[in-house]
């Protein structure tokens, strides 16, 4: 979890005026309209894959704030409300911008790492993440290289957590991902290894060993 004190929060990407903003919503949340910052994050996030991959931290330390200054969840319930209607419009984000897709497959795998209720992954956000992981697992999505990266790092960073939340939705993912692999139609050498290698991190209880390690890295630095 991120120390809601510090300011490494990526957001030299923004100009001058918005930096005000989430400065202020980090430090005052009463003191700006976070239904705003719920939108201006969310958009960021959606154009930018480097900033989506932090920008749950930066979601947690606004809703600890807010929840110590003010005892309320303004901002998660906006943050929430605008997942879900990106959410609902995935495909046609996917079809629009796959860069956009990929930036909000990140986005909401980071705010499921790090939002937590009772030290709880958030309910809410697991079936519409491994919704997401799913698409990413259609072979149309893994003849893509981008997809096939972005349904990876995803799976290294919270696969272990889905799994506990529901077991058998992760069976039936790397179902798809075995049959994925197992029939190579249109995947890239780089994609058949990619998933070799989450299957073979699934299998080792979420762990890489050194053995596959050193064989994994040094492919991929090949």
């Amino acid at each position: 979890m991120g120390d809601p004190g510090r300011e490494e929060y990526k957001i030299q990407s923004f100009d001058a005026e918005t930096q005000q903003l989430l400065k202020t919503a980090l430090k005052d949340p009463g003191a700006v309209d976070l239904e705003k910052v719920a939108n201006v994050i969310v958009d960021h996030s959606l154009q930018d894959c480097v900033f989506s991959k932090e920008a749950g931290r930066m979601c947690y330390a606004i809703i600890q704030a807010e929840s110590k200054q003010a005892g309320q969840s303004v901002f998660r319930r906006g943050l929430l409300n605008r997942l879900q209607q990106e959410y609902q419009a995935r495909e046609q984000l996917r079809a629009r911008s796959l860069q956009g897709w990929v930036c909000y497959v990140t986005f909401i795998c980071n705010v499921f790492d790090y939002l937590r209720v009772n030290n709880m992954p958030m309910m809410a956000l697991v079936n519409p993440v491994y919704d997401c992981l799913f698409r990413l697992a259609h072979p149309d999505s893994l003849s893509k290289e981008e997809e096939v990266d972005c349904l990876v790092l995803q799976l290294h960073r919270v696969g272990e957590q889905l799994e506990k939340m529901n077991r058998q939705r992760m069976d039936e993912l790397f179902v798809l991902i075995r049959d994925g692999f197992l029939l190579p139609s249109g995947l890239s050498s780089l994609a058949q290894l990619l998933l070799l290698e989450i299957i073979e991190f699934r299998a080792a209880g979420w762990k890489t060993t050194p053995a596959a390690h050193k064989y994994y890295y040094s492919e991929l630095s090949d």
